[in-house]
């Protein structure tokens, strides 16, 4: 039997790339909107409730608009937008948040695909606050360097056009990022971090670091112990790998690479530094685990097929 999956917003990054991975499957069947109706919301309507599974790769609004016109029972939602990711009737998209996160996902029909920001911060940082070592009030200074592809269309226009920009630029400036509620709920930290992400003159790729002083810690502990802790939280996950504490494997020179998880769905997770000041690493894929990938995964999960089926 295959699978009826609809992409509303096919058009964008995120849907874009969903077919890609939807289009490796025979178990797939990709219910296709005719381009002169998708913005019509009767066919919207048809083809949402005739799937097992839609795709909401749109604004915040629009995803909003498209849950009303659910009424199948059985079709299941995945919104990539953020426009209900801190919503208590929706299941968080990430399978490696909790013990119980898969089961959550495989039973709810309301699933909100974490972002990209979001994704490495709360992978890199929950272990921390789950175990204790980091007080669930402390608070987290962290940045994030992303790939352009991030920001749509008019953004990928902006480094690749005519008056293309060849520099790395800061933004979010004003503290506020759309990611902090969804960093904040589900790293279990009261308190939302001082977060301030980049814009890098690269296509994919993204790394969060969070800086860590001992004395935020509420015991003794080594760049070793943070990574144990780390590794013992994610034994067995098959896209998640915690690196061993050593700056000259873990990059070329001093130089971290940004891009090393580029056309996967893998994060990666660092300890840098030393007994008396630290940072923690998260590395993906902003399309892949930050969007698209994670989106088939939890997918994937929702179905009960193999998890990595698709992926890579």
């Amino acid at each position: 039997m295959a699978y009826k999956i609809f992409v509303d917003g096919q058009e964008g990054t995120t849907g874009l790339q969903i077919n890609e991975y939807l289009a490796r499957r025979a178990d797939i069947e990709v219910l296709r909107i005719d381009p002169e109706k998708r913005k019509d919301p009767a066919e919207r309507k048809r083809l949402i409730n005739a799937s097992d599974v839609t795709f909401l790769c749109l604004p915040d609004a629009a995803a909003r608009e498209a849950v009303a016109l659910v009424d199948n029972p059985r079709t299941c939602v995945i919104d990539a937008s953020t426009a209900h990711r801190v919503d208590p009737a929706w299941t968080f998209g990430l399978p490696e948040l909790a013990k119980d996160q898969r089961e959550k996902i495989r039973a709810g029909k309301r699933i909100a695909n974490p972002g990209c920001h979001a994704t490495a911060f709360i992978l890199a940082l929950r272990p921390l606050v789950a175990d204790g070592l980091l007080p669930t009030d402390t608070q987290i200074a962290a940045n994030s360097i992303t790939g352009y592809s991030g920001g749509g269309k008019k953004m990928i226009e902006s480094y690749r056009g005519p008056q293309r920009v060849d520099a790395p630029r800061p933004y979010a400036l004003g503290l506020t990022h759309k990611h902090l509620p969804e960093i904040r709920a589900y790293t279990g930290l009261s308190v939302a971090p001082i977060f301030q992400p980049i814009v890098g003159p690269f296509y994919k790729g993204l790394a969060v670091t969070a800086y860590l002083h001992p004395r935020q810690f509420s015991r003794r502990a080594t760049p070793a112990d943070v990574r144990q802790i780390l590794a013992d939280y994610y034994a067995g996950e098959a896209f998640i790998r915690v690196a061993p504490v050593d700056l000259d494997a873990n990059t070329d020179g001093g130089f971290f690479d940004v891009e090393a998880n580029n056309d996967t769905n893998r994060v990666d997770l660092f300890v840098f530094g030393n007994d008396e000041r630290m940072l923690v690493v998260g590395r993906l894929d902003n399309l892949g685990k930050g969007a698209s990938g994670a989106a088939v995964q939890a997918m994937n999960v929702h179905l009960g097929v193999e998890e990595s089926l698709g992926l890579v």
